[in-house]
């Protein structure tokens, strides 16, 4: 076989191999590995509020697609400053034609055969200040993300915290429930006792029964309310464990529904709120890259510079000889300027303008937004501290009335029915107290999310 063709088949088949595995190559080269996804842990024995804060962190679905956000605002940036950074690329090709096409050449016997290499760079010298726009509005676009992470944060374990507090209300509410079931069949047998020895009729064992049916539903009620608060909660730190021994394990929930008393001033409140929302600062940012994208538009009306260059090399076309090549240098400068485009730079910077606009004033709309949340949480907070020192004294007045109702039942002096609805206006009481409370620490947690403040448990780590 002439020397000739086997080098034309070896290259051939060499080029085609190359071409085909090179994005394959470069895809394998530039995929990062997705780490595989660990186990959930075990449902633990005790739950107490800092560590369900601290899992949430991690897990939150909220945050994690936050932290996402951010990741994508990254790549952005990359891909922005691709633009200033030299592009090489490398172009390569390979023709074999029939002889009639090749026959203006002025040769006996005109090559069929053609292929050439060229490796070439671009590099952007002048685009009208576009790229530094583009640039610095990504760059501005990437702060907010990070600020909408830090009130995606907020947002989270606030949510943690009250559906934590949730679950400690309904948890409580089970006991005073329980508690009054007790009390009304200890009412019902002392009834019953006192019937049997022929000292009060049939109708007050009745109302004893009654008062104990009566409380079932009430019980059955809050059980269920505490399964569903946990449940919530889960969702909210983002646990997933669907092994089948994990389903119906509860773990035993670590705190009390306590009062500790704070102060906080409306003024300062306010300004502090203006200060350190990340919300707000967020739409700062992006009002920031929406004037870089006024830039960037108007950076159409002027020319882009580049420099140009590479090597080449490629058969000879006036020669029969598939491996006699030429090659060399190739420098250049190109230049591009849309004269008249039609006015569609025109109708980019009207979009522009009209979009910092709509930034500007989202961000005055949000900022009186989070004056009226500091005032309407500030105002709540207020309310559940009357709350509390109102049910407080009912609790301490209602178990005295129980007291004094079960000596003069015992003396006879009243009849079953003023017992019971004492018991009544105790369990009332409790209940009231254990709102009361709930309702002031979920205000308290109200009012630091409202005025920026990060959650105790971060800020104490």
């Amino acid at each position: 076989m002439n020397s000739n063709i086997c080098f034309r088949m070896k290259l051939r088949s060499k080029f085609l191999l190359a071409l085909t595995l090179l994005p394959l190559f470069v895809a394998g080269a530039l995929a990062a590995p997705t780490p595989p996804e660990s186990l959930p842990p075990d449902v633990p024995d005790k739950l107490d509020l800092p560590t369900a804060i601290r899992y949430a962190l991690d897990n939150n679905f909220a945050i994690r697609e936050a932290r996402e956000r951010i990741r994508e605002q990254e790549g952005l940036i990359i891909t922005v400053k691709a633009q200033v950074l030299p592009n090489a690329n490398i172009n390569a090709g390979y023709t074999d034609n029939a002889k009639e096409l090749s026959s203006d050449l002025g040769q006996a016997n005109p090559a069929t055969d053609n292929w050439h290499i060229q490796l070439g760079v671009t590099q952007l010298l002048y685009s009208g200040g576009g790229v530094r726009a583009a640039l610095s509005a990504q760059s501005a676009l990437r702060q907010a993300a990070l600020l909408d992470l830090q009130s995606t944060i907020n947002d989270a374990l606030y949510e943690v915290r009250t559906r934590f507090y949730t679950v400690l209300l309904d948890r409580e509410q089970i006991k005073v429930q329980e508690s009054n079931v007790e009390l009304l069949q200890q009412a019902y047998q002392i009834a019953k006792n006192r019937f049997d020895a022929g000292a009060s009729s049939k109708f007050e064992v009745l109302q004893a029964q009654v008062a104990v049916a009566n409380a079932q539903p009430p019980l059955i009620n809050a059980r269920n309310a505490f399964r569903t608060a946990v449940d919530q909660l889960r969702h909210s730190i983002g646990y997933r464990n669907p092994r089948a021994d994990s389903l119906t394990k509860v773990p035993d929930f670590i705190g009390e529904l306590n009062v500790k008393t704070v102060k906080y001033d409306l003024q300062s409140s306010i300004d502090a709120a203006l200060a350190n929302r990340p919300d707000l600062q967020r739409l700062g940012r992006i009002a920031e890259a929406r004037r870089a994208g006024v830039r960037n538009a108007q950076a159409g009306y002027l020319p882009t510079v580049s420099l140009t260059g590479g090597y080449e090399i490629r058969k000879n076309n006036y020669h029969d000889s598939f491996r006699d090549y030429v090659d060399g240098w190739l420098v250049g400068v190109q230049s591009s300027w849309d004269v008249f485009d039609g006015r569609a730079t025109r109708g980019r910077v009207i979009q522009a303008r009209s979009q910092l606009r709509q930034a500007e004033l989202e961000t005055q709309d949000n900022t009186l937004s989070v004056e009226v949340d500091v005032r309407s949480s500030l105002s709540s907070l207020q309310e559940a501290a009357e709350l509390t020192d109102a049910t407080r004294q009912s609790v301490g007045e209602a178990e005295e009335a129980v007291r004094l109702a079960d000596a003069r039942f015992s003396a006879g002096t009243i009849t079953q029915l003023d017992v019971l609805s004492a018991r009544n206006a105790l369990t009332q009481a409790r209940l009231n107290q254990l709102q009361a409370n709930y309702q002031y620490n979920v205000a308290v947690a109200s009012v630091r999310r409202s005025i920026g403040e990060t959650d105790p448990v971060i800020s104490n780590h």
